[in-house]
């Protein structure tokens, strides 16, 4: 009965954002429902975490059969401007959270870590392991969270769609849906290689599954098409997911410095834009790709957003990859060697 009621609810947020022409109806819809559901009635839903990493796997999926070889002859120019873009922006995220430190009660390592442009999972776990406040770097990453989620897709769509709505992923994809047969098996080592990893490697529960179908599909054979009700199913289970784990209560814990850290994710978001369109002026890719693949993420909203402006869904999905990987991989143990040297100095 809770997860029913979880779908029925996230089902129809889903659905009165399509009508709505909003962008990504079926992610933020869920989000917005669930999130407003479980804070006014006080009622938790049943969502599953192994449930929404499904509907994260199934993503993965769907983004690998974009890949063709020439996405890898597109994609390989880019990596070294992009690198550097992302250091800028990487840059940019640390000086602004560092410097509203001067006027509010937040100390550094907090506000740094509550505001780099990564995963929320691998921020708290390195700001604790230097004695950050790990419960704000959680609110703050929401409020980032939150604040990409929903600024990103509807400035893009508005000033890249035609009609300003954008096209529904899923319909694009049913227009040419047949059913695959036999041929689905080829999914089942991405399936597999999905669930083995998804804790050994970041994101690894979108990264493997992209990743292997989009080597079958590029050397092996055709993948199938997958059908368009398993996308928007997917995309439903994720909203659902993520709005579960926003609370009103967490928000209000931030109380008015979830102000602040808000005005820092609209200025670095203003800094991607820019550095979007010195990626495409330097590039020859189209600036919706360019912009939404320096975006500050998440990578699944950024690829989905592509689909529906004409950007280019593989290229935004392979360079969202790289930055997360370096933000996950590279900038935690640099900022932990840099917080700590200064610890050791204080304690000294």
């Amino acid at each position: 009965m809770g997860l029913m009621e979880a779908y029925v609810i996230g089902g129809l947020g889903g659905y009165v954002f399509y009508l709505g022409n909003l962008p990504l109806p079926w992610v933020l819809g869920a989000l917005t429902s669930i999130m407003l559901y479980q804070g006014i009635l006080k009622r938790e839903v049943y969502c599953p975490d192994p449930l929404k990493q499904s509907g994260f796997l199934i993503l993965g999926l769907f983004f690998g059969l974009y890949f063709t070889k020439d996405t890898l002859l597109t994609v390989a120019p880019y990596i070294l401007p992009y690198v550097l873009s992302t250091i800028a922006l990487v840059a940019v995220s640390i000086m602004n959270s560092v410097l509203v430190t001067k006027w509010i009660p937040v100390d550094k390592i907090t506000s740094v870590f509550g505001s780099i442009p990564g995963g929320l999972s691998e921020m708290v776990v390195a700001s604790e392991s230097l004695n950050a406040k790990s419960s704000l770097v959680v609110i703050f990453q929401t409020v980032r969270l939150l604040t990409v989620l929903f600024m990103v897709p509807f400035i893009v769509v508005h000033t890249f769609s035609v009609n300003g709505s954008g096209l529904d992923m899923s319909a694009s994809l049913g227009n040419a849906y047949e059913f695959g047969g036999w041929q689905y098996l080829w999914f089942l080592p991405a399936v597999i290689g999905g669930i083995l990893f998804r804790n050994k490697i970041p994101a690894g529960i979108v990264i493997i599954p992209l990743a292997l179908t989009a080597l079958f599909n590029i050397t092996l054979v055709e993948m199938a098409a997958l059908p368009p009700m398993l996308l928007i199913l997917a995309q439903i289970t994720v909203g659902i997911g993520m709005g579960k784990g926003i609370s009103f209560a967490d928000l209000k814990l931030g109380g008015r410095y979830c102000f602040v850290y808000f005005g820092l994710t609209v200025t670095l978001i203003l800094v991607s834009f820019g550095l979007g369109l010195m990626l495409a002026a330097m590039t020859s890719l189209n600036l919706p790709t360019a912009i939404l693949s320096v975006a500050p993420g998440g990578l699944i909203e950024m690829v989905l957003t592509a689909t529906s402006v004409g950007g280019d869904p593989a290229v935004v999905s392979s360079l969202q990859l790289i930055r997360l990987l370096f933000i996950i991989i590279v900038v935690p143990p640099v900022l932990k060697w840099y917080f700590g040297r200064k610890l050791e100095e204080k304690a000294a």
